[in-house]
């Protein structure tokens, strides 16, 4: 196992800030705890980043009668890296019997260039994901893999096309082989880009003109990461299966049909990204 001494040495070399206790975790009152680990798509961002933001930063939104969020997702992380990094090892010490760790990775493990994130799909990145169901199952915890979210990608036409390769059928398979539940992000969120559009879509994106937002002076456009209305959105998609799929009982989850008018509002920001 990678001890908390690497993680501080490797977080420091990264430029990463480290707290001292678990990442934006919440008393867990009479419901069950849900943990993320996943990459910059679900991350918290801090304040002065705002609106960018991921789908576990409001995943919280949708939880109610004591459920809570605690958010380890990492910009930037692999299945491989996450580990690598001791944050597996950290989050693994943190479960209780009964929580609950929802696993997303794939937007980086692709990255073959990179030889500290990158796995092959069909071999070291289940390998990498059974890791993270075998340390969750063996401390009474509910493990559900979710497919990665999917990018602003459009054909000519129009329609929203895969940019993950295998990557989300591997996870799938994964699913069937271990009996875990699968959110297939993947296709939920193509539907809902392709009932979007190539236009809709940048208000759920990080797309902002120059001018619009004092923290994006410059303007930005980012077909990945979301504007704090996306990931409210893609959040939606991900609490509306954990319903489905009785991840969660359905007192646990609330406010799916919600509209959420003020989206930067509806977030917490903290003043450091806490991962």
């Amino acid at each position: 196992m990678i001890r908390r001494s690497f993680l501080t040495a490797s977080a420091v070399a990264l430029g990463l800030p480290l707290l001292a206790g678990p990442a934006l975790a919440q008393p867990s009152g009479r419901g069950p705890r849900v943990f993320v680990a996943g990459d910059s798509t679900a991350s918290t961002y801090a304040a002065r980043e705002s609106p960018r933001a991921g789908w576990g930063q409001a995943l919280g939104l949708f939880l109610g009668h004591g459920a809570t969020v605690d958010n380890r997702a990492l910009s930037g992380a692999s299945s491989k890296s996450f580990a690598d990094l001791g944050l597996l090892e950290g989050l693994l010490a943190d479960l209780r019997p009964g929580d609950h760790l929802l696993v997303s990775f794939g937007h980086n493990d692709a990255k073959e260039a990179d030889p500290d994130r990158y796995t092959e799909p069909w071999s070291t990145y289940q390998r990498q994901l059974t890791a993270y169901l075998d340390g969750a199952r063996e401390r009474g915890a509910h493990p559900t893999l979710v497919t990665s979210v999917e990018r602003r990608r459009f054909t000519p036409e129009g329609t929203p096309r895969e940019s993950h390769g295998d990557y989300p059928a591997a996870v799938r398979d994964l699913g069937r082989r271990e009996g875990v539940p699968v959110v297939d992000l993947t296709a939920l969120s193509l539907e809902l880009w392709g009932a979007l559009g190539p236009e809709g879509t940048k208000e759920h994106f990080l797309w902002l003109a120059p001018g619009e937002h004092p923290h994006h002076p410059d303007g930005v456009e980012d077909n990945t990461h979301f504007h704090a209305r996306g990931a409210i959105e893609v959040a939606r998609l991900v609490a509306r299966d954990l319903k489905r799929l009785r991840v969660l009982p359905p007192r646990h989850v609330r406010r799916l049909a919600d509209a959420f008018p003020d989206p930067e509002g509806a977030l917490y920001w903290p003043d450091e990204r806490p991962v």
